[in-house]
């Protein structure tokens, strides 16, 4: 009789947040396809709602994928004041028992274990279970380096960086400058956030391989420097491997009234002629600043489609609003009076949701002002159009000085800041620099943002880097032993 090989199978953890589910989707769909691995999506969340609300962005994936969600997560113990990081990180702890669980009654085993930056607690139950390590970095090489060199960094140096606002250094790469700083180097004081930054680190030292969103031709010198045993190399020699860009595929994900007003609407403009506005699924903007970027839109008299949200709690005007009242023409009551009348020739307004990959993918968008969140930097990357960066929180200050001081294929919005109110006139002028032809800048940004396109595609194409990457992880997990495991056996 013969034998049916067992199929590989593979278990990947994901974290709370549509920032972390995307690329491990798409990588678990990698897998599958391309490899016809098994894949386990493990999903943390912290309550019913939260699973069943992302249950949609998940409907052309579950042909593919097994995807469990885990039991929801009680954190209504946890202390006010803890930051999102230590949050999560306490979060992902309590998850670990169930999914220790789960793992165990999975039939085949799986041969390795990825998590994502906040999963590190998971890395023991792969070591009990004998399974292979790997942390799937869901953003950019350069975060990735001073996510490993920070437990390493020089205390004077930190000290410069947080109280003087000198750059920090990270051997080999760019050094970071102040404005595009961490939130945890604006709670210096912190201390169980710095830990929790740093330990994370040190674990990720550890695993068996590093997979990252990103490609050789994107970050050629911070990727050399992370390799280098007398640079990055110094403090992990675990193996990169860059299979990036991972994002959502560019196709219809339902026939909701929203996403056929929003295509059918830019069907209707100018090819490059629109400026697509949000700042992700999670990016909020005070009232006195929602207004202004209002104003700047109108001012600037270009194109737009707005994704809009109620505004956050943060403002002094922010106990004023009522989510839900409107004026007489419709507008919320949180944008000046009259906005939609007075745009509606050349703006659409959409409130909460858009189908971003499908709208940046649209021939008639030509700019996209952006949070700077890494999976809405990769969408706008290959599909080839040019951003404003306007950072909010985490590491999106970081990706806004790559993407437009180490890149060239944005502008950045540099008057933006914790407590900063962002004019209307600077807003109106930085659009104007973008999206009207015969702005030099512009001219200069969608060339760079077009050569960065085809490097994405080349690095994704079969026998390009990213895709070979995936190749060696893939044959790693086939056979359960990594390159650096082989060569320690031979010798």
């Amino acid at each position: 009789m013969e034998v049916v090989p067992t199929k590989t199978r593979i278990a990947i953890l994901a974290s709370p947040g549509m920032g972390h589910l995307i690329p491990v989707l798409e990588l678990g769909r990698c897998f599958a396809v391309h490899h016809r691995f098994l894949v386990t999506i493990f999903v943390v969340t912290t309550d019913p709602s939260t699973a069943q609300s992302q249950l949609p962005h998940y409907s052309s994936y579950q042909d593919l994928l097994d995807i469990v969600f885990l039991p929801p997560v009680d954190v209504s113990d946890l202390a006010t004041g803890l930051s999102i990081l230590s949050q999560l990180v306490l979060l992902m702890r309590r998850a670990m028992p169930i999914l220790r669980t789960e793992i165990a009654a999975l039939k085949p085993r799986p041969s390795a274990l990825v998590v994502d930056l906040f999963g590190n607690e998971a890395l023991e139950i792969a070591d009990d279970f004998g399974m292979l390590k790997y942390v799937f970095n869901t953003t950019n090489a350069w975060f990735l380096a001073l996510t490993l060199y920070y437990p390493h960094h020089d205390e004077a140096d930190k000290h410069d960086h947080v109280y003087l606002h000198k750059p920090l250094n990270i051997p080999g790469c760019a050094p970071l400058e102040y404005e595009g700083t961490l939130d945890l180097n604006l709670r210096p004081d912190d201390r169980l956030l710095h830990e929790d930054y740093a330990k994370m680190g040190l674990d990720m030292a550890k695993v068996d391989g590093i997979l990252l969103n990103s490609w050789e031709g994107l970050e050629p010198k911070t990727l050399k420097a992370l390799r280098d045993p007398n640079s990055m190399g110094r403090f992990s020699s675990v193996p990169i491997h860059p299979v990036g860009p991972l994002v959502r595929p560019v196709k219809p994900v339902g026939n909701s009234v929203c996403q056929s007003k929003v295509l059918d609407w830019l069907d209707l403009q100018p090819a490059g002629s629109v400026l697509y506005v949000s700042f992700g699924s999670g990016g909020t903007l005070p009232a006195d600043q929602l207004a202004e970027l209002a104003w700047g839109l109108e001012l600037s008299q270009q194109r737009f489609v707005w994704v809009v949200r109620p505004p956050s709690e943060g403002s002094a005007f922010g106990s004023f609003f009522r989510q839900g009242k409107r004026t007489e023409d419709g507008t919320p009551d949180y944008l000046p009076d009259g906005f939609l009348s007075r745009t509606r020739e050349v703006g659409l307004v959409v409130e909460m949701w858009a189908p971003q990959t499908q709208v940046l993918a649209h021939e008639s968008v030509g700019g996209f002002l952006s949070h700077c969140g890494w999976n809405s930097t990769l969408e706008s990357l290959v599909s080839g159009v040019p951003m404003i960066c306007w950072p909010l929180y985490a590491e999106q200050g970081m990706n806004a000085a790559m993407l437009s001081d180490h890149l060239g294929m944005a502008a950045r919005l540099r008057e933006a800041g914790p407590g900063v109110v962002v004019g209307r006139e600077v807003i109106e002028k930085m659009i104007r620099r973008v999206m009207e032809k015969d702005e030099e800048h512009g001219k200069l940004v969608k060339a760079k943002v077009k050569e960065l396109k085809r490097s994405a595609e080349a690095a994704l194409a079969k026998g390009g880097s990213s895709h070979g990457s995936l190749e060696q992880v893939a044959k790693e997990c086939k056979t359960g032993l990594t390159g650096l495991k082989e060569r320690a056996r031979g010798a």
